[in-house]
């Protein structure tokens, strides 16, 4: 702790730079709402300030563009929105376009502007157009990045023209969060991509040495008597679902509501009451032989768009909620369950989150499981001679999950520009019986003023309410480092106890670990006669676990990759275990046990081919293996195949292969424990996943997308079977008195885990945040113990099982209150 003082005095005493010198827009009201259509007719623009001379930030810094590629723009404002238009002049043969969906940024020159009605540095809102017309959105922060899965309603026209292309932009005050004031000044920032040489300009200059981009922000002033409006928008939807399974027909349909609604000026309420997340996309599974669980990405919109405040810390895994039932039921030889649901219904979720002009964020998170119940049957003999369709059966609930309550709460205090400090708190809440967790974390990030150095700090501690004799658990993380400049390293220690567990409502695979890491890394930011870009780095990991405390490995490596004068990527990495490595984890008895492995050694090339061209690949190649007298037959390689077809502005068509091959692999052979010995087994591992992705752009509103992935696994244990010994070293077990593996054994491990899933969608966005889907969805599964089988033999034994098929319509309506209650006031005017 006194450790951690130190780097406080250290940050909050260093010199300070003076103020850089930031542009100024002066921005003037209009009293006619120009019309967004790209055609720069109207009065306001002839007389509007122009905010041209934009500066190179990347590859090169500081060059200006030539005069038939440079850049103007105007601003305006009226009680309801601010207006932009910008054209963006270009030699048509460089000007690169294609139709994609919202926030998929393409092969597309962009303009983007960049608001901070705050000004502090921090909290941008941002709006881009493309070329072809499509918009994304984003808020960004320097903790969280850009978060694109934020979404506002909001006007944007392209018109194509000689000299390049024209954008006119209408931003609604409800899309931005700002106080009343009568002379404010906001941080604002145009920003314009030119996709042919990837080249990037902003009005005002940027330092991309050092210090977050919000820093470079140019200053808006002007605004006068605008007012914050009420931020209510309603989206109501409704969906039909049919699906078929097993000669079985289910429909489907449901309707709902979600709600944004600005509390304060500057504090939005969003709740979505009866959620539908039909059409949410399918989870990447794979067969899973390790001992923790496997992660997906979230799919559901709502748990994707505005959640940086919780994401604070890492202690919010969006997927915990809704997720599988927390217990499986006991049941007697005798009984089986009954439709063993995958999921839990959400039945509702609000989000409350802000940030104040004083840099305060606050963010409150709940949401509510229903409870989950089972049928389980039990048959009951009448006679041994009786035939079994004449025995008594008889049926019993038990509840697998409890009516169940997930909150997060948040303080985050922003200062300098570029520091924050942070109190977050999660806390699952169960009826019943059932589990109650709750977690605390206290968190630092400091960054100088000079922008040049950083450290952070984390306490969290972890509780459960109702387990008796298990006491609290704590974690710690504090680090130090350079974090500007070509030349940047850091150093950190990170600490959990025995007792610290998050995963409630977070994701944590490993606790007790007492770790040290340090990095080190080189990068350039002017282009050489070989690179646009190019960035090295190494790194060291000592790692050992808390108690007790005693080494559990260490590793070195190293990354390269650069970017070449023509676009394409290339980049290596490697890694190293060095010497013994003590697996406490793979055993799965707690700490009791470990396993060892010796001088593991890895390496892996990619490349990535210009995206511009009709014919693009990713691909890369790896090999590892040990360095081990015992394990000189184990060989890893991998390797994959991306090819993409940019057959025109209007469609995109990407094939993936990759494959995966572990020989003599050794690992935990799940399930079997034989008098008190834990079995390992050798096995191969074979994995290949194929898949296709495409999309057909009609325009910036209509789209068709095809999303297709295969999955096989293939496990093939050796006969032999091994048992753990106490110094973490492997014996053969002996055959005669325990079992084997082979055609002849009731214990066969061997898998072929074969899954195929298949999305096709069509888009309509027929309205200002208003859209409509169709999907069709195809699923199979299969798992069986038939390893040896080749690829297209499983695939055909894939195609034998019963698929699912799924049909599903989706229509969302954006309204927003203040539009209505215009409309009323004009029907009350007349």
């Amino acid at each position: 702790m006194k450790l951690s003082y130190v780097f406080i005095l250290l940050f909050l005493y260093l010199p300070q730079i003076e103020a850089q010198n930031k542009k100024t827009y002066n921005i003037t009201r209009t009293e006619k709402t120009p019309t967004i259509d790209g055609i720069l007719n109207e009065t306001i623009w002839q007389n509007a300030q122009v905010a041209t001379d934009f500066i190179q930030f990347r590859p090169e810094i500081g060059k200006s563009p030539a005069e038939n590629k440079r850049t103007e723009v105007k601003m305006s404002y009226d009680d309801n929105a601010i207006y932009i238009a910008a054209h963006l002049y270009e030699v048509s043969t460089d000007m690169m376009r294609q139709f994609t969906q919202r926030d998929n940024f393409g092969q597309n020159d962009f303009f983007a502007i960049i608001f901070n009605p705050n000004n502090d540095a921090q909290n941008n809102t941002e709006f881009f157009v493309f070329s072809s017309g499509t918009q994304a959105d984003a808020v960004e922060s320097p903790n969280n990045g850009e978060d694109f899965g934020w979404n506002a309603v909001w006007e944007s026209a392209v018109k194509i023209v000689e000299d390049g292309w024209v954008v006119e932009v209408k931003i609604p005050y409800r899309a931005l969060r700002f106080t009343q004031q009568e002379d404010p000044t906001w941080g604002i920032q145009f920003h314009r991509h030119y996709r042919k040489t990837r080249s990037q300009y902003t009005w005002n200059p940027v330092d991309v040495t050092k210090g977050n981009i919000g820093l470079y922000n140019a200053e808006l002033k002007g605004l006068k008597n605008i007012t914050p409006p009420t931020r209510l928008s309603f989206y109501p939807y409704a969906s039909g679902l049919v699906s078929t399974f097993d000669g079985e027909t289910k429909t489907d349909f449901a309707a709902g509501l979600d709600v944004k609604y600005g509390i304060t000026e500057n504090i939005t309420l969003d709740a979505t009451l009866i959620p539908d997340f039909s059409q949410a996309g399918f989870d990447d599974v794979k067969l899973n032989l390790g001992p923790f669980e496997q992660q997906f990405t979230e799919q559901r919109q709502f748990f994707t768009e505005g959640v940086d405040l919780f994401n604070k810390g890492n202690l919010f895994y969006t997927r915990r909620i809704g997720d599988n039932p927390s217990r499986v039921p006991e049941i007697d030889d005798d009984e089986k369950i009954l439709n063993y649901p995958e999921k839990v219904q959400l039945l509702n979720a609000v989000k409350i989150s802000g940030r104040t002009k004083k840099g305060l964020g606050i963010g409150f998170f709940n949401a509510i499981t229903e409870k989950t119940s089972v049928n389980i049957e039990k048959t009951e003999t009448i006679n041994e001679n009786t035939p079994s369709e004449e025995n008594i059966k008889t049926n019993r609930q038990a509840i697998i999950e409890p009516l169940a309550n997930y909150n997060i709460m948040v303080l985050d205090q922003q200062f300098n520009k570029n520091s924050s400090v942070t109190l977050i708190n999660t806390n699952v809440t169960r009826n019943g019986n059932f589990k109650d967790a709750n977690v605390t974390g206290l968190l630092l990030d400091l960054v100088n003023k000079k922008n040049t150095y950083g450290a952070i700090g984390e306490i969290k501690m972890s509780s459960f309410n109702d387990i008796d004799n298990k006491e609290n658990g704590y974690s710690a993380k504090f680090g130090v480092g350079k974090n500007s400049g070509k030349i940047r390293y850091s150093a950190t220690y990170s600490y959990a106890d025995e007792n610290y567990d998050i995963n409630d409502l977070g994701i944590l695979f490993r606790n007790n670990y007492s770790n040290f890491s340090t990095d080190i890394s080189y990068r350039i930011f002017e282009p050489t006669k070989a690179f646009n870009n190019m960035y090295m780095g190494a790194w060291f990991n000592y790692n050992q676990l808390a108690n007790p405390n005693t080494i559990t490995g260490a590793n070195t490596g190293f990354e390269f990759n650069a970017t070449t004068k023509k676009l394409h990527a290339f980049g290596i990495n490697a890694n190293w275990n060095i010497g013994k490595q003590y697996d406490y984890f793979e055993p799965r008895n707690g700490f009791n046990s470990y396993f060892i492995s010796k001088d593991y050694a890895q390496t892996n090339l990619w490349i990535s081919s210009n995206y511009n061209n009709f014919f693009a690949i990713d691909s890369n190649f790896g090999y590892a293996r040990y360095f081990d007298n015992e394990r000189e037959n184990f060989n890893n390689y991998w390797y994959s195949i991306n090819p993409r077809f940019k057959f025109n502005d209007k469609f995109l068509l990407v094939f993936g292969y990759s494959y995966d091959d572990y020989t003599a692999a050794r690992g935990y052979i799940n399930g079997q424990d034989v008098d008190g010995e834990i079995i390992f087994g050798q096995r191969e591992l074979i994995e290949t996943t194929a898949s296709i992705s495409g999309s057909y752009n009609f325009n910036s509103f209509n789209a068709i997308t095809l999303s297709f992935r295969n999955y096989l696994s293939r496990v093939t244990y050796d006969n032999q079977v091994y048992n753990l010994q106490d110094n973490g070293t492997l014996q053969v077990s002996d055959t005669n008195t325990k079992y084997t593996i082979g055609e002849d054994s009731d214990f066969n491990p061997d898998a072929n885990f074969n899954t195929w899933n298949l999305d096709l969608s069509y888009t309509w966005q027929f309205a200002p945040g208003s859209q409509l889907t169709a999907l069709y969805r195809n699923q199979i599964f299969n798992l069986t113990n038939t390893s040896q089988d080749s690829y297209f033999k499983s695939l055909n034994n894939l195609f034998n099982q019963e698929k699912q098929n799924t049909f599903s319509l989706r229509l969302v309506y954006f309204i927003d209150y203040n539009d209505v209650k215009n409309v009323f006031k004009k029907k009350s005017n007349s």
